[in-house]
């Protein structure tokens, strides 16, 4: 049959992609690691030290879950290898077309799993810690900001990651002005750093009478919630701390106690906010943590020469600075400039699809890298 020809004909380079991926993923040190790992599991006293224990539990379920990945991947090809012979014997049209099923299936998840080969930099595994910002443009780039936090939640949404307010400012008259989220997921930074930079966005504005067309602008920063406590110094006479009262939905306290904190730390202007837990000691120490982690990557940015690695730069949020472009008028496309990956569905984007474009963008250093 033509059908089983071209599925045949299509299966036949995912061979040596499998091998491929199998190396990528280094089962054979995961095998090891796990069996490691269940061996301290053993131990007496291993719920001793419940913050360690959890550690090991979570680097146990991924190492788990990389081999199920690939032992899926081995069973669908083998599954359509069979289904192909199948057809070819009996010639029934309805196998033909349970195997290019399974085909477009096989296909879609090896790209999948192929993206997240790409994520072995240091921090990719971890939790991110997203923070947008408004813009020239006003209120219109406050609205932009709050359209841009629920693509980013819709996206953490249809991974199944999770997310936190770690701090919020409204707009004056709509919107957000700024706000920090952190989205806790397997590899959610290694995704998320693509967004780095500054988003514009062009529609009709809904906040002008006269109906014109508007530019807005707002700007996203990405940063890795690193879990173990950094050896990184910070003197007292380095850092500013304020307090300030929450503005944004988290409880009772809000609005009630300046419990919410801002630390600025002087020397690089690098400044950190946390708003989101019940005290203002836990809030200053949540917030203590994002500075080690900035300080930190800052460092090694610095010792490796990669400016644009980790944090990256973060440019004037204005004309001629944007990474990606959302037009909504006089036509309909989104384009990001680095990779100029493109789509003209712009509705699918801002409800967060935008696999797309971190696919490209992380293919696109990949191939830069080698």
């Amino acid at each position: 049959m033509i059908e089983l020809d071209e599925i045949k004909y299509r299966l036949t380079p995912y061979e040596k992609e499998l091998d491929e991926i199998k190396d990528a993923l280094d089962l054979q040190n995961k095998e090891e690691r796990i069996i490691e790992l269940e061996r301290t599991m053993e131990a007496p006293d291993f719920w001793d030290d419940m913050d360690k224990a959890q550690k090991y539990m979570k680097e146990l379920k991924n190492l788990k879950d990389s081999i199920e990945t690939y032992n899926n991947l081995k069973s669908l090809y083998d599954d359509i290898l069979v289904l192909i012979e199948m057809g070819e014997e009996s010639e029934d049209a309805e196998i033909a077309e349970e195997a290019k099923s399974s085909m477009d299936e096989f296909a879609s998840k090896v790209d999948e799993v192929k993206i997240k080969t790409l994520l072995s930099g240091e921090y990719d595994k971890y939790n991110a810690i997203l923070k947008l910002n408004a813009g020239a443009g006003g209120t219109e780039s406050c609205d932009w900001t709050s359209m841009l936090y629920r693509m980013y939640t819709r996206w953490a949404e249809s991974k199944g990651f999770t997310t936190q307010v770690l701090d919020f400012l409204e707009g004056e008259e709509a919107g957000i002005k700024s706000i920090t989220v952190q989205i806790n997921g397997e590899n959610a930074y290694g995704y998320l750093k693509s967004e780095r930079g500054v988003h514009r966005l062009v529609r009709i504005s809904p906040f002008n009478a006269a109906g014109k067309r508007q530019t807005s602008f707002a700007s996203c920063d990405v940063m890795p919630d690193i879990e173990e406590d950094l050896d990184v110094e910070i003197n007292d006479d380095d850092i500013r701390i304020d307090t300030y009262r929450s503005s944004g939905a988290g409880g009772q306290h809000i609005n009630k106690t300046s419990s919410a904190i801002r630390i600025t730390h002087l020397p690089t202007g690098i400044v950190v906010q946390c708003q989101n837990e019940r005290s203002q000691l836990q809030n200053k120490d949540k917030a203590m943590k994002m500075l080690k982690a900035k300080l930190y990557l800052l460092k090694q940015q610095e010792e490796q020469e990669k400016k644009s690695g980790i944090r990256g730069e973060i440019k004037e949020i204005g004309w001629g600075s944007q990474i990606r472009s959302y037009v909504m008028q006089p036509y309909t496309m989104v384009k990001d400039h680095r990779t100029n990956e493109e789509t003209g569905n712009v509705s699918s984007v801002l409800d967060g699809n935008i696999d797309q474009f971190i696919n490209a963008y992380l293919k696109q250093n990949s191939i830069q890298g080698k």
